[in-house]
C-alpha cells in the first residue's frame, strides 16, 4: 500500500496504491474519497480498526517550490483522517487548525493493543498526539516550536518539523526542524506529556550548529531513520530539490549530507558519532514527485 500526493495530472487529494505480491497495480486501497482535501502519509491499527491519514498538499502545488500565498489560498492541508479500516472510508476528519498546518509524519506506538500516536504539523511546528478516548479519536497538541526572528527574513522563521520516528519500544521519539537546524529527542512513556531530553544542532538558518569533523554543515536535518535497538540516529539534509534550491541552495552547490548520532537509550541524549564515517556528501539530484 503506498500514498499519493495526486493523480496523473498532479491534482489533489490522491489517494492509496495497492500492489499485490508480484508488485503489480492491483487498485486502490480507498473505497470513497469523500472527505479528503489532500494526502500525505498514514498508519494503520487493525485490532482497532482503524487508519489515520495526514495531508501536505497537491503535486502541482509543491512542485515550484513554497509560497505563504498558497498557505492562504487554501492549498495546504490541516486535517487528520480516521479512517474506517475495513470500510476504507473516512470515518472521522480532525481539523487541527491553525497549530495543525501541513501534518506530514503519521507515527503510531508499534505496541499493536495501542491506540496512540504522532503527527508533526510542518508549518505550524507542532506536535500532536493523537489517541482513542473512550469510543472517540482525538488529538491534542503536545509540543510546539516557537518560531525565531531572523535577520533578513520577512516573517519568524518557523521550525518546520519534516520528520518524525518512534523507538521500536516506544519510549523515545525524535523529529527534525528543517529550518532552525536541530533535532529533538522526547521521552514519550507519557505520550501526553513528552519531555524533551536531547537536542542537537546540525546546520540551518539560526546559526547555532558547531561544525563537523571541520565542516561547515549546509541545510538543515530532515530524514530520519533509527537502528532497531534504536542506538542510531540517520540523518540527512536534503527535503525536495524545488524546496532545497528556495531555503538552502548551498546543497545544490556542495552536496548533501549523512550523519549518524550515537543515541543514549537508558536516559536519553544524544551526540554525532565520532567513528570515521560521520559526514558523507552526495550531489543532490532534482526530485519530482510521481502521481
Amino acid at each position: 500500500m503506498i500514498s499519493m500526493l495526486g493523480n496523473e495530472h498532479g491534482e489533489a487529494p490522491g489517494g492509496f496504491l495497492l500492489l499485490d505480491e508480484k508488485f503489480d497495480v492491483a487498485g486502490t486501497w480507498e473505497a470513497s474519497h469523500e472527505g479528503m482535501n489532500f494526502n500525505y502519509d498514514f498508519w494503520y491499527k487493525p485490532r482497532h480498526n482503524v487508519m489515520v491519514s495526514s495531508e501536505w498538499a497537491a503535486p502541482n502545488t509543491v512542485r515550484p517550490g513554497f509560497k505563504l500565498e498558497d498557505v492562504k489560498a487554501g492549498k495546504y492541508g490541516h486535517h487528520l483522517h480516521i479512517w474506517d479500516w475495513k470500510e476504507r472510508r473516512i470515518s472521522k476528519s480532525i481539523d487541527l487548525g491553525d497549530k495543525g498546518m501541513i501534518p506530514l509524519e503519521v507515527r503510531g506506538v508499534h505496541d499493536p493493543a495501542s491506540t496512540h500516536g504522532f503527527v508533526a504539523a510542518a508549518l505550524s511546528s507542532v506536535l500532536w498526539h493523537w489517541f482513542k478516548d473512550g469510543k472517540e479519536w482525538k488529538a491534542e497538541k503536545v509540543v510546539e516550536v516557537e518560531a525565531q526572528k531572523v535577520k533578513g527574513w520577512d516573517f519568524p522563521v518557523p521550525g518546520l518539523i519534516t520528520d518524525l520516528v518512534l523507538s521500536l519500544d516506544d519510549r523515545w521519539l525524535y523529529f527534525s526542524d528543517w529550518l532552525h537546524g536541530d533535532i529533538r529527542q522526547y521521552d514519550v512513556s507519557d505520550p501526553s506529556k513528552p519531555r524533551l531530553a536531547g537536542q542537537l544542532w546540525l546546520g540551518g538558518v539560526l546559526g547555532k550548529s558547531p561544525d563537523v569533523r571541520g565542516k561547515k554543515l549546509d541545510g538543515g536535518p530532515q530524514m530520519l531513520q533509527l537502528s532497531l535497538d534504536g542506538r542510531r540516529l540517520y540523518v540527512t539534509n536534503s527535503l525536495y530539490s524545488s524546496w532545497d534550491n528556495q531555503f538552502y541552495p548551498q546543497i545544490a552547490e556542495k552536496g548533501s549530507y549523512l550523519m549518524v548520532a550515537d543515541c543514549d537509550t537508558a536516559q536519553g541524549g544524544f551526540e554525532v558519532e565520532r567513528g570515521t564515517s560521520t559526514l558523507t556528501s552526495a550531489r543532490s539530484r532534482t526530485a519530482r514527485p510521481r502521481p
